[in-house]
């Protein structure tokens, strides 16, 4: 067991959303899922608790009703090698979702992500400031994030 645990609260459809989940990431499965029983609160033999894992990342996900929402100042990064990658998550996740800005979405669940190209770190770091700019700037205009343009910004 990991010794954090991202845990997200759904009104009622926290069943359908780590369904949806385990549907995009390939290396992906089902851990524990938990039912409502007589006590309660929600329906016996509905939903309450599940979790599960993707690319290794343990989640849990509860219908826990409406008293609290997601936000983006919660989000999930997906560090793509290729764009080819990106633009499945992309498509994926955004599906039914909302496209946001530089690389973010909210897909249909209300879950913010961020689809990002591994080089956009590995550019970072190298510290150069006029091309970090200009591929900075670049990035402000993109929803979906394109490697080629990405770096061509930055190379100039």
């Amino acid at each position: 067991m990991q010794k954090i645990t991202p845990f997200l609260w759904f009104d009622n459809n926290a069943e359908e959303a780590m369904n949806f989940y385990l549907s995009i990431f390939k290396n992906s499965k089902v851990g524990q899922v938990s039912r409502y029983g007589d006590a309660g609160p929600g329906p016996k033999g509905s939903f309450m608790v599940g979790s599960f894992s993707l690319e290794g990342q343990e989640f849990m996900v509860l219908n826990g009703g409406p008293h609290y929402k997601l936000t983006p100042a919660f989000s999930l990064m997906v560090n793509c090698e290729t764009q080819e990658e990106i633009d499945y998550f992309w498509d994926k996740l955004s599906d039914g979702g909302t496209e946001v800005q530089c690389g973010w979405l909210t897909d249909k669940f209300g879950v913010s992500w961020q689809i990002v190209p591994t080089v956009f770190a590995e550019l970072m770091r190298r510290g150069d400031a006029e091309k970090t700019n200009r591929m900075m700037a670049a990035l402000y205009k993109m929803k979906k994030l394109i490697i080629a343009d990405l770096q061509k910004a930055y190379d100039g």
